[in-house]
């Protein structure tokens, strides 16, 4: 392992290299402080991935009906719907809440100084 500053590294980083491509590794440093490294890396892989499951583990099938559409049931119970019970009322709903209104504030804000561009 060798240490080189980046300015060294800059001027010879053909020769740098072609030692990485050997097996060397070649610390980068800033200032004498590592910053990062050079070093070879492992061969590419030349054929495709194999598409499946690992060796060892159990293949499932997907049948068909696992397409299908839910019943309102199970939509309900995967989507977390809320009992009647705890849905907010519609007094409570119909109050905005202090980001809608800080958003609403920033935009008639931003409408003002449209308006005041371009008049002396």
């Amino acid at each position: 392992m060798i240490k080189v500053n980046i300015f060294e590294a800059k001027a010879r980083l053909s020769e740098y290299l072609d030692r990485a491509a050997r097996g060397e590794r070649i610390v980068v440093c800033r200032h004498n402080t590592p910053v990062a490294e050079l070093r070879h890396v492992a061969a590419v892989r030349t054929e495709p991935r194999p598409v499946g499951p690992l060796p060892g583990r159990p293949v499932f099938d997907v049948t068909p009906s696992f397409f299908d559409p839910m019943s309102d049931e199970e939509l309900e119970s995967w989507e977390g719907a809320m009992p009647p019970s705890a849905t907010p009322s519609r007094s409570s709903a119909a109050q905005p809440t202090r980001a809608a209104e800080r958003g609403a504030d920033v935009k008639a804000r931003a409408r003002t100084r449209k308006k005041g561009r371009g008049r002396s």
